[in-house]
């Protein structure tokens, strides 16, 4: 009877610990992606020319995007969005891009807006890539004339893409070290930090990305902590710039609207446009 009763406090204790590594991966998952479905207005609404663009990443997912072109540019934006929403929550800062006369492509990862699928690390990363390709086959864009732009999340997928494609420059908003480091920032007595499975580690990429670099970043965000902007720059080979904004994390580009708009348009003169 004591073995008995032993074996089924084992099995109890086995099964509390699946069901906490099961709870530990799905707690992971839904704090680095918050998709949202319904995509709410088209550039249409801002009275935007665009093209509705579906296309085929390598893993045969289906993601949907906007190009939207402005006459004359001579650069071309790939926008990659952070972890919430989906494009058409992105309005502002594709108006401010379009003030500065560059074309855009912003696409939604899979599982986000009407992309297919479910959003993963490498998912995110072969979303950018198929983005980064469908400019260069359909739109004969030059490596040197395309400009990847990332915020938050979308900072380490845009290091991931200037990696392994050649890009003209590289544009980092509110970016983070790797989700480790974000886990240690928002969870100090934690050590989740440990068991992490999703780690977008740009620290340990951006040394090898051979493009010109502008960081942008606010001191007042509390979200991402400004010192890991400073990590992530002083790794980065150069030439490159730190922008420091106000703000926090979401509207830090509003809040430093004349600030953030000053900093792109002398990027993208620096490369060019």
């Amino acid at each position: 009877m004591m073995t008995r009763d032993i074996t089924i406090q084992i099995f109890k204790w086995i099964a509390l610990l699946a069901l906490l590594w099961i709870f530990l991966r799905w707690f992971e998952w839904r704090s680095v992606f918050i998709p949202y479905r319904h995509v709410e207005n088209t550039p249409a609404d801002f009275y935007l020319r665009f093209e509705d663009v579906t296309l085929s990443t390598a893993d045969g997912v289906k993601i949907n995007g906007w190009y939207v072109p402005q006459p004359g540019a001579k650069l071309t934006v790939l926008f990659c969005h952070g972890n919430a929403g989906n494009i058409g929550h992105r309005f502002d800062k594709l108006l401010i891009l379009r003030d500065l006369g560059v074309n855009v492509f912003i696409f939604d990862y899979r599982g986000y807006g009407r992309s297919e699928g479910r959003p993963t690390e490498q998912g995110t990363y072969n979303d950018a890539l198929a983005a980064y390709d469908w400019l260069r086959r359909e739109k004969s864009v030059a490596p040197e004339r395309l400009v990847v732009q990332g915020e938050s999340l979308g900072c380490a997928v845009a290091v991931e893409l200037a990696r392994q494609r050649p890009v003209g420059g590289l544009v980092l908003e509110s970016g983070f070290a790797s989700v480790p480091e974000m886990a240690r920032a928002v969870y100090p007595w934690l050590p989740l930090h440990l068991i992490c499975r999703i780690r977008y580690d740009s620290l340990s990429k951006i040394g090898s990305v051979k493009a010109p670099l502008l960081s942008l970043h606010s001191r007042e965000d509390e979200i991402v902590p400004f010192s890991q902007a400073e990590r992530l720059f002083a790794a980065a080979p150069g030439p490159k710039k730190l922008v420091e904004i106000r703000g926090d994390h979401n509207n830090g580009f509003a809040t430093s609207e004349k600030v953030y708009r000053a900093a792109l348009a002398e990027f993208f003169r620096s490369l060019g446009g």
